[in-house]
């Protein structure tokens, strides 16, 4: 299985949050991130990846504010 959690980190709270639960696929588009998972589920988000945790299967992305969109 090769599955990931995505989870969204909050810098309001300082903390993360489930976005997304068993994302195989991760696309970035036009700025933003496309993400599916194995039950067909899709979303497109605007952020960037912030970690990548392989070993532990997750993904810790971060809001990308409209300043820092190109």
């Amino acid at each position: 299985m090769c599955e990931a959690n995505v989870y969204l980190y909050r810098d309001d709270i300082g903390k993360e949050e489930l976005f997304m639960e068993q994302v195989d696929k991760v696309v970035p588009q036009n700025g933003e991130l496309y993400l599916e998972n194995i039950f067909g589920q899709r979303k497109t988000i605007a952020a960037r990846i912030r970690e990548l945790s392989l070993v532990d299967h997750r993904v810790i992305l971060e809001i990308v504010k409209e300043s820092e969109a190109g």
